[in-house]
């Protein structure tokens, strides 16, 4: 019997196509995806909405709220057995991350996209669709939270991340690989991810900043972002979790006035942790009260904060999520 699956579009590359004269790429009046019903009915019987049509640049927090509350009252309402996004690359991972963290749910939730619009050469877009079928169609895919499937591979969506501007195999998940791939014939799993926590929230009101912390980096651009009202920052910094000594002083200052910073590594690879006891090094920031994230990108701390805010009891949020 086959299994009932939520497809929900949101727009991106893998709803575009080629202009055939200007040469860009630009998004359409009608969905490709939404002519290909029939080749999806053989692995799904499929109830397919489009959320919204956009460019992934273009979605922000309360676009993803939105799919949340989307994938809730499917849940609740009609006997869905999963759902797959399709989403634009550019934020994919973020939006996948967000519903990690905000829906409770044991069902399988797939996103996937594309690297090529839909009238292009090798277009990888209905092959990623199909796949992600497939793994929100496979009992496996339980209970393993929001899972992101592109180029045959199958993510979790704390780990992954866009690692090339164009490539098709784009999505990787630095340190951990990839938790299972699909074959012309299964869906396999080789690992499953840990044990994740989610925090119902109910709106989108505060803001986070994320800053790169670099060589010289002046203070001022934290000071700003408080005078302009922010309520959480999240620092991508250097090595294994330091920042030079001039922003020591207005981090202790942000502290202070109850504004939570999150501390990340920039590197690649690697975590935020307090080793260094010199001036701005992790052991210092640590004792002023910085928080460390527990190997997150910047894009996804600063989510993770976000969701932690809006929560009704932020503070048991942010404890739960961040290591203090």
């Amino acid at each position: 019997m086959l299994k009932s699956i939520l497809l929900i579009h949101t727009g991106g590359t893998i709803s575009m196509q080629i202009h055939s004269d200007s040469g860009a790429v630009v998004p359409t009046e009608n969905n490709p995806l939404t002519f290909e019903g029939d080749k999806l009915k053989q692995y799904a019987n499929v109830i397919e909405i489009e959320a919204f049509n956009l460019p992934s640049p273009h979605i922000t927090p309360k676009e993803m709220f939105l799919l949340k509350q989307i994938v809730d009252k499917y849940i609740q309402e009609q006997n869905i057995d999963g759902v797959v996004i399709t989403h634009g690359t550019d934020t994919l991972e973020e939006t996948a991350y967000f519903l990690d963290l905000t829906v409770d749910t044991t069902i399988p939730i797939v996103l996937t996209g594309a690297m090529r619009s839909s009238n292009e050469i090798g277009s990888d877009g209905l092959y990623n669709l199909v796949s992600a079928i497939k793994v929100a169609c496979s009992d496996d895919a339980k209970n393993k939270g929001v899972l992101v499937v592109l180029n045959d591979e199958i993510h979790t969506a704390e780990n992954v991340t866009k690692t090339h501007a164009s490539n098709v195999s784009t999505f990787q998940s630095p340190q951990y690989g990839p938790i299972g791939f699909i074959s012309k014939s299964i869906v396999h799993f080789h690992h499953s991810p840990n044990h994740r926590t989610v925090f119902p929230i109910q709106n989108i009101t505060k803001r986070v900043a994320l800053f790169k912390v670099y060589a010289g980096m002046e203070p001022d651009l934290l000071e700003s972002s408080i005078e302009l009202g922010y309520d959480g920052i999240v620092l991508e910094g250097l090595g294994q979790g330091n920042v030079p000594p001039s922003l020591v002083s207005i981090i202790e200052d942000i502290i202070k006035k109850d504004i939570p910073i999150v501390l990340v590594s920039r590197c690649f690879n690697g975590i935020a942790q307090d080793v260094y006891g010199y001036v701005g090094g992790g052991k210092v920031l640590k004792k002023q009260g910085v928080l460390f994230a527990q190997g997150l990108n910047g894009q996804k701390a600063r989510l993770a904060l976000l969701i932690a805010l809006n929560h009704p009891n932020p503070k048991n949020a942010i404890d739960q999520i961040f290591s203090i």
